[in-house]
């Protein structure tokens, strides 16, 4: 008897299986009872029916509760009112383990509730469905890449100074000094972008944000590409097909997942290239017209990025963003000093942010002088002047958030429920 998984019934048609699951919902009728058997790639009704099966495990079946796990062996049936199009005949079935009191039931719970039961609440369709979703993202990041010819190179998540700015460091000692858990792997990415050529990171990162906002978590996923001999130019390009790749991957394989989360796929099918691109003074522009109190010089926020990404159907790309609003590696722009040849991409449907980069100051006098205008101590940065120091050359890169990209397309409120177990400033448990 053939011990299979639930996304490959349809090639047992006619014979005999074992599922080793979970009970996710169950209900009788008489002499007949109907448990739903999860196993982590999907469900599938099992019909118990009396005199079938044992009268223990008749009564057993009628008495097992909500996810207790279970063994059921039984014919495979085509059944076309299932949604699977297969159920199982049960000729046996075994408890493993009884779930007594099982927390998440199917009424509806507070989101607080839910969070405190995140390791549980991982088992319900709409969390699977994202967290489906989310891996076939990664898989799609790291097979672009590759396919790319970039080497995957590892950052550390231990670092001795910042990257993004000392107010979102989060602190920590490390045999007797200060260090700090990584911003960003860019830096690292740089030197690997002058041995290899074109690299990138895929890891977690670190904020100390003290913001409650929808798209904020302490600890999140980035991925960041960087290429030697490349410019702002060739970054925008490599993001727009990074994106489209993504969607295109998620469109095909995650077409269940999507209808679970009930996520309008006509939009996602409508991301196709070129994606818009607008100067940040231009951008500044289209929200004071929006009756947005901004001037030249402020940053934007959600508020911002909301309405310049629900004024196009695709993502958006903002770049040439005043230089003294970005980090101290940012290039500046010949023809206009004051301004940095940097991008970000807004996902469109009011998500704002999800990839951000651009050019880096690869003059190593000039990048000297934009550390310390950061207040920065020069001497946390003196392997980073080596790169400037020995073999300079032009180079660019970005990096995409994972769970914002998710969010997205997953047409999600939230980007706690885009990964696992979410970090945010009021969470750190379970």
């Amino acid at each position: 008897m053939d011990q299979v998984t639930i996304k490959d019934i349809s090639n047992y048609k006619d014979k005999e299986i074992t599922i080793k699951g979970w009970l996710y919902n169950k209900r009788s009728s008489g002499k007949i009872h109907f448990l739903l058997v999860r196993d982590g790639t999907g469900i599938v009704q099992s019909v118990v029916e009396k005199g079938k099966v044992t009268d223990e495990e008749f009564e057993m079946a009628d008495h097992i509760s909500q996810e207790s796990s279970i063994i059921v062996k039984g014919l495979v049936r085509a059944d076309p009112r299932s949604p699977i199009g297969y159920e199982i005949s049960v000729t046996e079935i075994r408890l493993i383990q009884e779930a007594y009191g099982y927390p998440i039931t199917p009424k509806e719970h507070g989101i607080a509730f839910l969070m405190d039961h995140r390791h549980l609440w991982l088992r319900s369709l709409r969390q699977h469905a994202i967290l489906k979703i989310r891996s076939r993202i990664e898989k799609s990041i790291r097979d672009f890449f590759d396919s790319k010819n970039f080497t995957l190179i590892d950052a550390p998540i231990f670092t001795p100074s910042s990257c993004e700015g000392t107010t979102t460091l989060f602190e920590t000692e490390y045999f007797g000094r200060k260090v700090y858990l990584s911003q960003s792997g860019q830096l690292y990415m740089e030197a690997a972008a002058m041995a290899f050529g074109k690299v990138y990171c895929f890891g977690p990162t670190f904020r100390a944000e003290k913001s409650k906002t929808r798209r904020h978590l302490t600890e999140f996923w980035m991925v960041e590409p960087e290429m030697a001999y490349a410019e702002l130019e060739d970054a925008m390009e490599l993001a727009e097909d990074l994106v489209i790749t993504i969607v295109k991957d998620v469109l095909s394989d995650c077409s269940k997942e999507l209808d679970t989360l009930k996520r309008d796929k006509a939009k996602l099918k409508q991301i196709k290239k070129p994606f818009p691109r607008i100067t940040y003074k231009e951008a500044v522009n289209l929200l004071k017209e929006k009756g947005v109190d901004i001037v030249e010089g402020d940053d934007f926020g959600g508020d911002e990025e909301t309405i310049l990404s629900n004024r196009f159907g695709l993502p958006l790309f903002v770049h040439h963003y005043p230089l003294a609003l970005k980090a101290f590696y940012m290039k500046g722009d010949p023809k206009d000093p004051s301004l940095a040849l940097c991008m970000d991409m807004l996902a469109p449907e009011g998500y704002g942010e999800i990839i951000g980069g651009g050019q880096r100051e690869d003059n190593l006098d000039t990048l000297r002088k934009r550390i310390k205008t950061a207040g920065l101590d020069e001497k946390d940065f003196d392997w980073y002047l080596d790169l400037r120091r020995y073999g300079s050359v032009p180079h660019a890169g970005f990096g995409l958030g994972l769970e914002r990209t998710v969010a997205w397309i997953c047409g999600l409120h939230h980007v706690r429920e885009t990964i696992p177990f979410p970090r945010t400033i009021e969470r750190v448990s379970p």
